[in-house]
């Protein structure tokens, strides 16, 4: 349940033109609504500023499917992340008008009074995604499918990884400019130590399953970004494109 949701309908109430009981049964799931297999937070817009995203890893279709609808029932913005194709195909089917990034692994469904808020504001600042090669695409797009829909649109600099670091060096104007930068690296994961030494703004860095037998499935860059000797640089855990733009759109939401 959205800010906007809840002040027009208090308005609606003093006003007289929508009775007590039916402003009660819209409001009879705030915190949460019980399904017996998952606790949906609906009052979490009104807290955090966005609504309760559903991770899809290890639910069923029909487990998904069914916080999708009690969400839509309460006027909630729905975003779902790690949607493997099967589950994305179920809920593109069930749900009407449903938007989805099969590379992202996400889905989505703007509330009618969902609005883009910082990305408008011109005291907002800027996200910018570095991705070090297009095999973390899949990472990169979760990162900038959850930026997009908590109301931020990110510059995103792709395919500029330290084995062609002049590529990186070209955009020195966009990274010197950045409020915030999300560095995304397999590999040995070097970028984010790279960018985090060469701007003045905070650098979140996601490491990535992708690599060589010895990577060991992303634990080699979380190792190497966690050590970096760059200040101004955090890490997020492997894989966590959604956690990354989360941290980011908080930084760049603090009021000054």
């Amino acid at each position: 349940m959205e800010k906007e949701f809840l002040q027009k309908l208090l308005g609606q109430v003093a006003s007289h033109s929508v009775p007590v009981e039916h402003a009660l049964e819209k409001l009879k799931h705030l915190p949460f609504e019980d399904l017996g297999f998952a606790s949906i937070d609906h009052h979490r817009p009104l807290r955090k500023g966005y609504p309760e995203v559903i991770f899809c890893q290890n639910k069923t279709p029909q487990q998904v499917i069914s916080i999708v609808k009690a969400q839509l029932r309460q006027g909630d913005t729905v975003f779902g992340t790690r949607a493997d194709p099967a589950m994305l195909a179920a809920v593109k089917k069930a749900v009407r008008s449903i938007a989805f990034d099969e590379t992202a692994r996400c889905f989505w469904k703007k509330s009618k009074t969902w609005k883009k808020h910082a990305s408008a504001d011109a005291s907002a600042g800027r996200i910018v995604i570095c991705s070090a090669g297009t095999a973390d695409m899949p990472v990169v797009a979760e990162a900038q499918r959850t930026a997009e829909i908590l109301g931020h649109a990110p510059v995103m600099l792709k395919d500029v990884g330290v084995a062609g670091i002049h590529r990186l060096f070209s955009h020195r104007e966009v990274l010197h400019t950045a409020s915030v930068i999300i560095a995304i690296a397999g590999m040995e994961g070097a970028l984010p130590s790279v960018i985090a030494g060469y701007v003045p703004c905070p650098v979140i860095g996601v490491p990535t399953s992708v690599g060589y037998g010895s990577h060991l499935g992303g634990m080699v860059p979380l190792f190497a970004m966690l050590n970096s000797c760059a200040s101004g640089l955090t890490v997020v855990n492997i894989d966590n494109g959604f956690g990354a733009a989360c941290a980011a759109v908080a930084m760049v939401s603090i009021k000054k």
